[in-house]
């Protein structure tokens, strides 16, 4: 039985987070073994809003160490940048013309990052879902794993998908979601009602993947909780809450262990404790990435047979869309 197939893509935009890191990367590690994966790093993406080209450079190489830092293994899926394989842009383009203004206008994430970024709203940035849906669609993707806040685009990947099959005959797989349950949405430490973000303001609110382990320890004292001293879950205390979350996720145990394991204590030893077992899992990855680092010449050649291999895909599918939309190949 042919393994089905996984797509997901990360951009090398700002510092990871640990929601990143528990909501996909970790994900990632264990899909690698069950599925045929194509793991992108999205430099095209990142370009929508506006980038340092040198500092993009670097952190596409970070990205690339981090990701086998974590756990993903080169010999098992396709590890590759984005904008290395050219059937990216040239399938979105043709899927443009599949793609309706009014859809774009209508996405969740243009909205908010037309207002975040007033000064900027290029048509890169209306057009994201639609190179979103390229990225997918080009390696006959099965599944994707999706957060809630992505759902809209893979939504938006099928319609465009089945809108292409229709007039043209059956090209494309239609794509599924695949929703991680547990410790898909760490949220901030000083706003506990919202997703934890690489891009917040709010130095004390995120803990990133590059946080020395004072950093992680500091951030974690200074967590939004609340008033009445008692570790346990409930609406009511979004932050304890959220707190449970992420250490039952580095811990690997449920929430109701980690509520029993704290009866009794107070917020000051458990956020000590949630820091102690955060940077306890992020200092090998920080040492191994730095490692990893150290020898560029590795990882380009990583990335270069990644490239090659996702080339050779994506190249199959792009040929079959042009002899689809009639484009003349000399034959």
């Amino acid at each position: 039985m042919e393994e089905k197939v996984l797509y997901s893509a990360a951009q090398p935009s700002g510092n990871l987070t640990i929601g990143n890191y528990i909501g996909a990367i970790r994900n990632w590690v264990n899909l690698q073994h069950e599925f045929t994966c194509y793991y992108a790093i999205a430099d095209m993406h990142a370009i929508t809003v506006r980038q340092d080209p040198a500092q993009l450079r670097h952190r596409t190489l970070e990205l690339a160490a981090l990701y086998i830092a974590c756990g993903i293994d080169p010999a098992q899926c396709t590890l590759y940048v984005q904008s290395n394989v050219s059937a990216h842009a040239e399938l979105a383009w043709v899927l443009n013309t599949l793609t309706y203004v009014g859809e774009m206008e209508r996405m969740t994430q243009f909205k908010d990052k037309s207002l975040k970024h007033p000064e900027n709203v290029n048509m890169g940035l209306m057009d994201y879902p639609v190179l979103m849906a390229a990225d997918i669609l080009l390696y006959q993707t099965d599944l994707v794993p999706v957060g809630i806040d992505q759902r809209q685009h893979l939504e938006i990947t099928r319609d465009i998908a089945a809108r292409f099959n229709n007039r043209y005959g059956e090209t494309f797989r239609l794509p599924e979601g695949y929703i991680v349950k547990e410790g898909a949405k760490i949220n901030s430490l000083q706003d506990p009602l919202h997703k934890m973000s690489k891009s917040d303001e709010n130095p004390n609110a995120s803990v990133y993947l590059s946080d020395d382990r004072d950093t992680v320890m500091r951030k974690f004292k200074r967590a939004v909780t609340d008033s009445d001293n008692c570790v346990v879950a409930s609406e009511e205390k979004p932050g304890v809450t959220n707190l449970l979350n992420i250490y039952s996720a580095f811990k690997n145990c449920t929430v109701a262990e980690a509520e029993k394991q704290f009866e009794g204590k107070g917020y000051g030893d458990f956020k000590t404790a949630v820091g102690e077992t955060v940077a306890d899992v992020l200092a090998p990855i920080q040492a191994e990435q730095k490692r990893l680092l150290a020898d560029k010449q590795y990882l380009a050649d990583i990335l270069k047979r990644g490239e090659e291999n996702a080339f050779r895909t994506a190249r199959k599918t792009l040929s079959k869309v042009y002899r689809k939309v009639g484009f003349y190949r000399g034959e």
